[in-house]
């Protein structure tokens, strides 16, 4: 009976879960029946297509979203194409569906392909209905006095605090789906979306020893966090070693519902402040929960930042050379090289060491941010594109509450903070695990005979330092000066012609220091004809609705 109803379509993307899932429960709840699909058109994705490590864990995804299906007697429709409209419309016609159920993503890509899809779907009598997943406020929900978006974690947390939001949990487990039956294109394998070649899987087996992904492995992985590493979050998080959540890939996949994280750690965060708790675990995750918000907040209001120069007239190395020594791990700076040998081997890197290794690349080697952040996005499990940018705008200078351009991290310093006794080196750099704690960290000052009784030939079985410290530094701060002496004289010369960058430019209706628009280099500051559909996302109540999928 249910056949002769309208088919609603639920477009998974990075929502791969049953539980609390906005577009599966409002589909369940109209009039009809329900198909589930999933598209994987990497093609539209650009440079930014899913590396080795990410596609590992969607494919694995992807099969626990299919069981968890199941049991409510629906099953996942995989799809493969060059062009995502293509497919939603020839699903459509063959469903007869005039429907479709998804959730919001915010990072620029998808932004852009989402308004260019619903808009066309809209021509062939198809509507879109979308809803929010991936945060706890949708971007357009927080502003300032002035109704402009914060451009400081500090702004924007505190606005968010002072909502005193505490979100609902919908219950889908009283939603019942009644499944489509009928005429369906010809449904991929989990193997013909070609997520894992053969070369890979032999090494992704290797992932699969550590990591278990899925919606149900995503809530076991929660409630060891709460009764375990939580509750020694303030403490274990300054160390390199396993001792972050490791929450990230079930977020970023939306295995795990970030209200359902959200009200977790705040009912922890209630339980510190009525015993008094002298250690704010939960206070210090919920602001790492405020900086991914952000991430979002920042990529939705400045999109298209990662194809922006983020330090204009910078004097960037290009030296490929000294790229591949960072990405092998063989910088001869050891905590930087156990790291990148880490993220390699596993597609997983502590918070603190994606700093320590990004501010290497940027600050030490001087090579251009772009490198890095693709780099990371190949390896990294859990790469985020809206998480990623924040990241390096953090590590380079570009936001005004980040790192100051000209700040080095000594790795040294870094290491025997993180690693105080060099067990992270020594898993990682096993060439160095008979070195002393006193020289782990900088084997290049240890005297020639603890060199030898470890068995370390500096420059045969582990390299040398490829920069000196003093010498980057040096480098380093005759780059700065050069850049803001180019900056100074552009603006000068913008002065003239009556362009002055300290004053709101032609039709912006927003008040940004000139400095932070020259880093930031947002889209919506600029006349590119290529960016001009998010030209007024800042300020509210105007343009906002131009930027909404």
């Amino acid at each position: 009976m249910e056949n002769s109803k309208a088919c609603n379509l639920v477009w998974f993307r990075r929502d791969l879960r049953v539980e609390d899932n906005p577009a599966l429960l409002a589909a369940a709840n109209a009039p009809g029946v329900v198909l589930p699909i999933f598209i994987w058109c990497p093609a539209e994705e650009g440079e930014f297509q899913p590396g080795r490590h990410s596609r590992w864990w969607l494919k694995q995804s992807l099969i626990h979203l299919d069981a968890s299906l199941a049991s409510y007697g629906c099953s996942l429709l995989l799809q493969k194409g060059n062009d995502t409209l293509s497919v939603l419309v020839n699903i459509a016609r063959a469903t007869g569906s005039t429907q479709i159920f998804c959730n919001h993503l915010y990072d620029p890509i998808t932004v852009a392909r989402d308004r260019r899809v619903k808009q066309r779907l809209l021509e062939y009598g198809i509507f879109v209905h979308n809803f929010n997943c991936d945060t706890l406020h949708e971007p357009w929900e927080i502003y300032d006095e002035q109704g402009h978006a914060f451009t400081t974690f500090a702004g924007f947390w505190n606005r968010f605090l002072r909502t005193r939001f505490e979100p609902d949990m919908p219950d889908s487990s009283q939603a019942r789906l009644f499944p489509y039956r009928g005429n369906l294109p010809t449904p991929c394998s989990i193997e013909e979306l070609c997520l894992e070649d053969e070369s890979e899987k032999s090494s992704n087996e290797l992932l699969a020893r550590t990591w278990s992904p899925g919606c149900k492995h995503a809530n076991d992985a929660l409630q060891a966090f709460l009764v375990g590493p939580l509750n020694d979050y303030t403490t274990s998080r300054e160390t390199a070693d396993n001792s972050t959540s490791h929450l990230s890939p079930y977020l970023h996949f939306g295995e795990l519902s970030i209200r359902k994280l959200y009200n977790c750690i705040r009912s922890k965060q209630r339980d510190e402040e009525q015993l008094f708790c002298p250690r704010r675990n939960a206070h210090l995750f919920l602001r790492a929960i405020g900086l991914r918000e952000y991430s979002r907040y920042i990529s939705f209001h400045f999109p298209f930042t990662q194809e922006q120069s983020l330090l204009k007239n910078f004097p960037w190395r290009n030296d490929e050379i000294h790229f591949k020594a960072w990405k092998l791990g063989k910088t001869g700076y050891p905590l930087v090289d156990a790291a990148m040998r880490e993220l390699w081997s596993t597609g997983w890197l502590h918070c603190k060491l994606r700093v320590v290794t990004s501010s290497f690349l940027i600050k030490f080697l001087q090579l251009p941010w772009t490198w890095g952040i693709k780099y990371f996005w190949d390896t990294l499990l859990d790469a985020d594109l809206e998480s990623d940018i924040l990241g390096w705008k953090y590590v380079s200078g570009c936001l005004t509450d980040g790192h100051e351009l000209d700040r080095v991290l000594d790795p040294h310093e870094e290491g025997c903070k993180l690693d105080p006794k060099g067990e992270y080196v020594r898993r990682w750099l096993p060439e160095l695990s008979r070195l002393p704690n006193q020289w782990i960290h900088h084997p290049y000052s240890a005297p020639v005979s603890r060199l030898q009784a470890a068995g370390v030939e500096l420059g045969t079985n582990y390299p040398k330092p490829i920069v000196d410290m003093e010498v980057a530094k040096y480098r380093l701060s005759q780059a700065v000066k050069s850049m803001r002496e180019k900056n100074s004289v552009e603006q000068a010369a913008r002065t003239e012609e009556g362009q002055d960058e300290t004053n709101p430019r032609p039709n912006s209706q927003h008040n940004f220091p000139a400095a932070f628009c020259d880093q930031l280099v947002p889209s919506i500051l600029t006349t590119s004809a290529s960016h001009t559909q998010f030209s007024g996302s800042v300020t509210r109540g105007k343009h906002i609705t131009s930027n909404l999928p």
